[in-house]
């Protein structure tokens, strides 16, 4: 792990605008930076940076953060890969602790490219690859290569000096009752890539009739083939720039989609969709289409990706190819314009899993009509209310029911998020908040003085604050220029100010108000006189 000290070194060396401005164009604007939002389309700039700060804010989308999370964002990384990539910018050397042994790699590449070498001498695989209508520059793109017999994988892994245990931590060997095998014997290799272009595994298909046509590298602690998106690292800055991403089941559907044009391809790894799936999925907030197989186990696939995706509020839907069909076969038919049409006339998931329920039952029959709507009802409840509503009439027109008999939830329980008011603006009740975000030692001067109910304008801000000083919501507050942060005795002042008004508008309810005993409403009355007099006097109660 990078140590705590390093990543506070690396913070301090690092300059906002330098950063930022290697990605977006800046202009500025008084003491600050504009640019338009890189995560949002917009044409009037309302992205702001703060170089006194070291933030960033939109006031149109409420993105903000620092460097790091500008990075992490934009260039889609975890939280340390982020910080190696700045600190490669930054010229910054990062310090690690010291029971931390940094990946080696080594034993993985060089076999990979031992692979791709060998691939071009043996003409059976080669010719099993154009026959199948892979060119010559898709097998040199995704590093296509061929996987010959486990001596002589052994045998190059030790003349070259690589490391056996790492080989084997990877799952390229193991160990059986005759020594060192290789995993991979006389097939054709993919190699699979992590999301920050590292490789993991390989996917190897046989040559020689094996009874397992296609294998994975095994699980190990880097290779996880219910996380991992064969083709994610070639595909990725085009599933960026499209906003749409196209899942499919297998390696050569991927390779000849990208061949044809559809940069935006990956496959799942022999598995179905999962949950470990969903934050590569999520990167971009891509539109996601699942282009499976129509056999029995392609439907089943997409049936539990339509309810998966539907379920996470993912947009996009299915296409289903033809049974004994699939991408690749229509990439080599040449039916490319066929193809891009079928990728504009998706099939929304949750139509697909209604569609999907309803067939496997006969509706035709009372019982099973039943047994369809309790299915379809169990599924409906996964969904937000408003997708429920959206769907009960569709629901209700495939089985020939009633509407009311569709389930709908009353309400999902999610809230909005709070943000700032800045429609309505008190920059002096504003300031106090900022106050209280910089400086937080000033907090007691003010809670033991003053509630939420002192403020006019805002009270939600005040008691957001309060809730939750981390807000991503309150982060514009803090490069707004025009908004100030006091002093303590500037604070104390604006608190006399917001504290006097408050206290004469109580004694003037008080004094009209008729149903209090009047004893009771004579000592509240000098209760509060006296408090405005001290107020007036300069001293906080």
């Amino acid at each position: 792990m990078i140590t705590k000290n390093s990543i506070e070194n690396l913070k301090n060396n690092l300059d906002i605008v330098d950063i930022l401005s290697q990605f977006l164009q800046l202009k500025k604007s008084g003491a600050n930076f504009k640019a338009c939002c890189p995560f949002h389309g917009e044409k009037t700039p309302s992205f702001v940076i703060s170089p006194a700060k070291q933030i960033y804010h939109c006031f149109g989308c409420g993105v903000g953060g620092d460097s790091i999370k500008f990075v992490m964002e934009y260039e889609k990384l975890s939280y340390p890969e982020a910080l190696e990539k700045l600190a490669g910018m930054a010229n910054f050397t990062l310090d690690y602790d010291d029971n931390y042994k940094k990946q080696d790699y080594s034993s993985i590449e060089k076999l990979n490219e031992y692979y791709q070498k060998l691939l071009v001498s043996n003409d059976t695989a080669y010719k099993y690859l154009i026959d199948r209508g892979i060119s010559s520059f898709s097998i040199e793109k995704f590093e296509i290569g061929f996987a010959p017999t486990s001596n002589d994988t052994i045998n190059f892994l030790k003349s070259s000096f690589l490391n056996l245990a790492d080989a084997q931590e990877f799952g390229l060997i193991d160990t059986g009752q005759n020594g060192l095998y290789a995993r991979f014997i006389d097939r054709i290799t993919f190699p699979i890539y992590t999301l920050n272009s590292k490789i993991v595994g390989f996917g190897g298909r046989t040559i020689s009739g094996h009874n397992a046509k296609y294998i994975n590298s095994p699980q190990t602690k880097l290779f996880n083939k219910s996380r991992l998106l064969y083709g994610y690292n070639i595909a990725k800055e085009n599933i960026y720039e499209e906003k749409q991403i196209i899942i499919t089941e297998g390696y050569l559907d991927v390779i000849m989609l990208h061949q044809a044009g559809f940069n935006n391809a990956v496959a799942t790894l022999g598995t179905a969709l999962t949950a470990d799936h969903l934050p590569s999925l999520n990167r971009g907030e891509p539109e996601v289409i699942v282009a499976y197989d129509g056999d029995k186990a392609g439907l089943n696939a997409a049936f539990k990706a339509s309810t998966l995706l539907s379920h996470n509020n993912f947009e996009g839907g299915v296409i289903i190819f033809g049974e004994g069909y699939d991408p690749a076969d229509m990439v080599k038919e040449g039916k490319i314009e066929e193809l891009n049409s079928m990728f504009k006339k998706l099939k929304p998931f949750v139509e697909y899993a209604i569609d999907f329920l309803i067939e496997t039952f006969d509706i035709n029959i009372p019982s099973q009509k039943q047994k369809a709507l309790i299915e379809i009802n169990n599924y409906l409840k996964t969904l937000t209310p408003i997708m429920q509503q959206e769907y009960a009439p569709y629901v209700a027109s495939r089985l020939k029911i009633n509407t009311n008999l569709v389930s709908v939830s009353a309400s999902s329980g999610i809230q909005a998020p709070k943000q700032v008011n800045l429609a309505q603006v008190d920059i002096a009740e504003l300031s106090v908040i900022k106050t209280l975000l910089e400086n937080h030692h000033l907090l007691d001067i003010v809670l033991k003085t003053i509630s939420e109910e002192i403020f006019q304008t805002h009270k939600e801000e005040f008691k957001l604050f309060l809730d939750d000083k981390n807000n991503p919501s309150l982060r514009g507050l803090l490069i707004q220029n025009e908004v100030k942060v006091y002093n303590q005795e500037e604070l104390e002042n604006q608190l006399l100010f917001m504290l006097i008004p408050y206290y004469t508008k109580n004694l003037q309810y008080l004094i009209t108000n008729k149903e209090i005993n009047p004893k009771e409403k004579f000592r509240l009355i000098r209760e509060l006189k006296d408090k405005i007099a001290m107020l007036k006097k300069g001293k906080l109660i």
